[in-house]
């Protein structure tokens, strides 16, 4: 079977043409020179940029969205290095390692990370279309201290193998940097293992390369079937969401892909209540759901962007519960070696007796619900 399925990928075929999207990444903005053409870089920008060892580097749509000016624009502070990223006092060291269980007893290839019993991520790639200074794979596709096979061949009859799954996350790096012929085989042959429900792909590029939503991609994933295809994209800051990325979520989702969003709780980007409301309003405004906002895991050399745990209920809390659309409220949680878990508080039970609970709304109001005890 594995032989079979080398010959029918070394077969495919590959377009000649080149996209607007292949262009981008071709020119990707991955010097100090180029990104002088897009921002007054500070001595301190270019003193990181010269000490870094680091992959760093975005495309040139996304890095035209930065403020020239101002070095605490949100979207250069993900762009940019910093000298702070030397420092690591809370990173764990080879956390994806940990991160992924990748060290037990388990024999896996190279490909499959797992924290659950029915699903898995299948790593297909470690490039990106922006090399996120707050990514917790850096040892993979940043720092590329790890380095993994990625076999998909191998990943494809291990999942085959392996009936108790149910669900794929297609993972990098950006797997929908792959070309279409690649996307279509991957996604094929999981669409041919009986036990296999439903896909998902993990992509940002729907809001750094949203020119990646090509009519051929369109064709790759779309259409209707009965095993779906789910897409994630990470969106941290509404100064992200442009009109090119509302035009590439509508047509992933008139071809049949629904689009969520994983924001990260970033210290200084999005942690205050203006912009997280914005975010998670401007989300939806261009079909985006809010799936999760993720805390910052304990990856190395990412400290400075770390807030304290309570701020992601609290802003949930005073930006979104009560203020605006309750399709705007993400999942507040962490992701750990044993899966995700929940961080929010019950901030909205005051207190319980025999008889009846006190609930207090988000503008301070109580009301009273009855204790039905079992």
């Amino acid at each position: 079977m594995k032989d079979q399925n080398r010959r029918e990928q070394k077969n495919l075929t590959v377009e000649e043409t080149v996209d607007d999207w292949q262009i981008q990444m071709q020119n990707q903005v991955n010097t100090l020179e180029k990104l002088k053409e897009y921002i007054n870089v500070t001595s301190e920008e270019e003193k990181a940029i010269k000490s870094t060892k680091a992959k760093w580097g975005t495309t040139p749509y996304f890095a035209s969205l930065m403020d020239r000016d101002n070095p605490n624009d949100p979207i250069r502070k993900q762009i940019v290095p910093s000298k702070q990223e030397q420092e690591n006092e809370y990173g764990i060291e080879n956390y994806l390692i940990h991160k992924e269980n990748r060290a037990d007893d388990e024999n896996r290839p190279d490909t499959i990370g797992r924290q659950y019993r029915d699903r898995i991520a299948f790593t297909v790639v470690n490039v990106c279309g922006i090399y996120c200074r707050h990514c917790f794979r850096k040892e993979l596709v940043v720092d590329k201290s790890l380095e993994l096979r990625f076999d998909v061949d191998e990943g494809l009859d291990w999942i085959r193998e392996h009936t108790e799954l149910r669900e794929i996350l297609v993972t990098g790096g950006d797997p929908l940097l792959l070309p279409d012929d690649q996307i279509e085989y991957i996604v094929r042959k999981l669409r041919e293992i009986p036990h296999i429900e439903m896909i998902r792909f993990g992509s940002r590029l729907p809001i750094v390369l949203p020119h990646r939503i090509t009519k051929g991609l369109q064709r790759v994933m779309g259409g209707y079937h009965k095993i779906p295809i789910w897409l994630n994209t990470q969106c941290n800051h509404p100064k992200e969401i442009t009109e090119k990325t509302a035009q590439a979520v509508w047509d992933l989702l008139t071809c049949g892909i629904n689009v969520g969003n994983q924001a990260v709780l970033l210290k200084g980007i999005n942690d205050d209540v203006e912009t997280f409301q914005s975010l998670h309003q401007k989300l939806l405004n261009i079909r985006i759901r809010p799936y999760y906002l993720f805390y910052l895991e304990p990856a190395p050399g990412i400290d400075h962007f770390r807030t304290p745990v309570e701020k992601g209920a609290e802003l949930i809390r005073d930006a979104i519960r009560g203020h605006t659309s309750g399709l705007a409220q993400p999942m507040y949680v962490v992701a750990t070696n044993i899966g995700k878990i929940p961080l929010m508080p019950d901030y909205y039970i005051q207190s319980k007796d025999q008889e009846k609970y006190v609930l207090k709304n988000y503008k301070g109001e109580t009301t009273t619900l009855p204790n039905i005890l079992d």
